[in-house]
């Protein structure tokens, strides 16, 4: 099968999509080239740097009967939106009591790994999933992201792909026939049976480079990747707990009210799941500080395969003791 990175994946997805409908366009401040030089300015309009006036043009243009994408490109940038799309794109299709339809795919880039310093380098995707009314998701593979951004554009709800920055690069198999990925969908990236990691993005692979050593001692780890963030798959991590007893819930932002805390939410107030916990859960994220520019500091602030494992190592611990 033939390999394609991770952005080369997600262009691959939308040009495919804006071939089979004529109602699609792409809005942003960047206009990505090859999408250019096919679709041509009509349908590839670059915008000023004004997110919150695309923002709103993309949800009228939705209301209209058309499908636009609009990238912020990096997640920063869509703050000054955030009126559009708390108050408008979240909350417009109830507002108008399900009369029309506002399907609206948003694009754009999170986590670290790239030296941007505090503002360019945040995972803030848990405010968005706060918000009732939006989609999201993270996709941690090029397979991935092509087939769960071609079902976002599909779909006739607002939805957010949110995209690593560390995995722009990142190559893998991706078939060249037509392919849809369901949101709600997690992927059990590898089997195991001693403990569970609920990671995300770039940590996906970290968590599997982990699982990989460990496994030379004899411990077998699970990994899931949710892959979307709302709706989220509560059966497969859940399920995922109940056989191995343990949970470990990897993730590039910070602690507080975040997607980790959500995960563990979603462990514990099961009662079902929550009796068979041979552990506490435990959670590997991001230090809660503004992200350094310095690149020593950065490396110290994110998560890691290092870190992951020793939060596999700590319930594991804590495992037999609790058992006795």
């Amino acid at each position: 099968m033939r390999e394609l990175t991770y952005d080369e994946a997600a262009v691959e997805a939308v040009a495919e999509e804006m071939r089979r409908d004529p109602k699609i366009f792409y809005l942003s401040t960047d206009p990505i080239p090859p999408l250019l030089r096919e679709f041509g300015p009509e349908r590839i309009r670059a915008t000023p740097i004004a997110e919150s006036a695309m923002t709103g043009m993309g949800i009228g243009a939705a209301g209209c009967g058309f499908r636009p994408i609009v990238d912020w490109r990096q997640v920063t940038f869509c703050f000054v939106a955030m009126d559009q799309i708390v108050n408008q794109a979240a909350k417009i299709h109830y507002m108008f009591g399900g009369q029309a339809r506002f399907p609206l795919l948003f694009r754009a880039t999170v986590c670290g790994g790239g030296r941007v310093a505090a503002q360019h380098s945040q995972s803030p995707y848990s405010m968005f999933m706060n918000v009732a009314g939006l989609k999201m998701f993270l996709a941690s593979t090029p397979y991935d992201i092509k087939g769960l951004i071609k079902t976002a554009i599909r779909d006739n709800n607002p939805v957010i792909s949110f995209e690593s920055s560390r995995l722009l690069r990142l190559k893998g198999p991706v078939p060249e026939e037509d392919y849809t990925i369901p949101l709600g969908l997690a992927d059990i990236k590898r089997e195991g049976s001693d403990v569970t990691v609920v990671a995300l993005a770039w940590l996906v692979h970290e968590a599997l480079a982990a699982a990989e050593e460990l496994a030379k001692e004899g411990i077998s780890v699970e990994v899931i990747d949710p892959r979307s963030l709302v709706p989220l798959d509560a059966g497969t991590i859940r399920d995922s707990v109940k056989k191995t007893g343990r949970l470990v819930i990897a993730d590039e932002a910070g602690p507080t009210a975040g997607f980790s805390a959500e995960v563990a939410a979603v462990a514990t107030e099961d009662g079902a799941t929550f009796a068979r916990l041979k552990a506490p859960v435990k959670r590997v994220c991001a230090l809660p500080v503004p992200i350094p520019y310095s690149p020593v500091l950065e490396n110290h602030v994110f998560p890691d395969r290092k870190r992951i494992l020793a939060g596999i190592r700590e319930v594991l611990r804590e495992g037999p003791a609790q058992a006795a």
